[in-house]
């Protein structure tokens, strides 16, 4: 007979139960020689096949709850249990432990009434034996009923309940590693974009910049002078070393940007955020240029955040990604038709937290000489809008 656990407790439990089992039939075989009864050898032969029957079940691994072969099991031992207490008043007492096999294997709906009639046939026998009518007679087998049915129940609960708490634990223990990984994602992202822009701020505009000098400075040195062929390799290895630092710039930059253009990122962004309760659209306006990869990124995270300030906060319907490329600035408006929040009051999403942030979102506008404004009020959706000006010198899809 197989269990829902095998906790040391429920193990011990199982072996008191085959105890009582077994025990109480030897005392029914013993009775039956003691008190010089009137079958004796029936008694016994009866006994040992309701033992065989109970220990074949018990080792059983297709008798379990809810199982056909478990409710077979009970009906054969209930017909042997039966026989046994036409031939001996003293099997009632094996009773008892039917209760709890009747409990266990059968659902509550079958269990219940199993209990009520096995404790209504106990009562019988007495009956059947001429024994003295008492009140033990009738609360006997009834007390051992509902101490059986309370046991049952009451395990069973508590163990729905310890059953809850572990799914609830490994729930938490899932969450906090999932949360260990974001924040293990979120922060080599971070130092991804920290590095790729200060390699494109420092090292890319530097070359370039030694690259500019040097073509200048090699068309006013004359025809065959000796420093024109150094000159000329300084250049050329400062366009190579400019070429290297771009390709580290690209390598650094997110997944999503370098799998593709920014207007090919914010679409995906677009389409992995639509949900049945939340509709989001993204649009272009103006001529895409190619972006330089710090504008890129700045672009890009900015609408992940206000993006994931709608989702966690708006309670929206519908939201909007417009990308506007104009003459001398870039900007992105990201608006929603959430619940919005009074501009006095900071709002909840608006912490460096997770880097969803507005804060975050105005010092990166910062750090590339754009703004960032927000609009809203209660009830009224959130607009976010972030203005970038191009670097001087880009036009139609050159790159910083």
């Amino acid at each position: 007979m197989e269990t829902r656990v095998h906790p040391p407790v429920a193990a011990a439990l199982r072996l008191c139960l085959h105890g009582l089992m077994l025990g109480l039939l030897a005392l029914a075989v013993v009775k039956a020689y003691a008190d010089g009864g009137p079958h004796p050898g029936a008694v016994t032969a009866v006994s040992g096949v309701l033992a065989a029957v109970y220990g074949a079940g018990a080792a059983a691994t297709s008798v379990r709850p809810g199982t056909r072969a478990g409710a077979g099991w009970l009906v054969v031992l209930g017909v042997l249990w039966a026989a046994l207490l036409v031939l001996s008043p003293d099997a009632l007492w094996v009773a008892f432990p039917l209760y709890f096999l009747q409990l266990h294997l059968l659902p509550t709906r079958w269990g219940l009434p199993a209990v009520a009639v096995t404790a209504g046939a106990a009562i019988a026998s007495f009956l059947l034996h001429g024994q003295a009518v008492t009140p033990g007679t009738f609360i006997g087998p009834l007390l051992g009923a509902a101490v059986a049915v309370a046991t049952v129940l009451g395990y069973e609960a508590l163990f729905r309940e310890s059953e809850r708490r572990r799914e609830l634990i490994e729930e938490l223990v899932a969450t906090r590693a999932e949360l260990a990984e974001a924040e293990r994602t979120a922060g080599t992202l971070a130092e991804r974009e920290r590095l790729a822009r200060e390699i494109h701020d420092t090292l890319a505009q530097g070359l370039s910049s030694i690259q500019l000098l040097l073509r200048a400075a090699e068309r006013t040195l004359p025809e065959g002078a000796p420093a024109a062929a150094h000159v000329h390799r300084a250049r050329e290895a400062a366009q190579d070393n400019l070429a290297e630092a771009r390709r580290f710039v690209r390598a650094l930059t997110p997944p999503d940007l370098a799998n593709g253009s920014l207007t090919a990122a914010l679409e995906r962004l677009s389409a992995r955020s639509t949900t049945p309760a939340l509709t989001v659209r993204f649009a272009v306006s103006g001529t895409p240029v190619e972006l330089p990869t710090p504008y890129e990124v700045a672009v890009l995270r900015t609408a992940q955040s206000a993006l994931a300030n709608t989702v966690r906060h708006a309670g929206a319907e519908r939201a909007e990604i417009t990308l506007s490329f104009m003459d001398t600035s870039v900007s992105l408006d990201v608006v929603d038709d959430g619940r919005g929040f009074a501009q006095d009051v900071p709002e909840a999403g608006a912490t460096e937290s997770g880097g969803f942030g507005l804060p975050a979102m105005r010092s990166r506008a910062r750090s590339l000489g754009g703004t960032l404004s927000v609009e809203s009020a209660p009830g009224q959706g959130t607009a976010v809008a972030l203005t970038l000006p191009l670097p001087a010198g880009l036009t139609g899809r050159e790159a910083a």
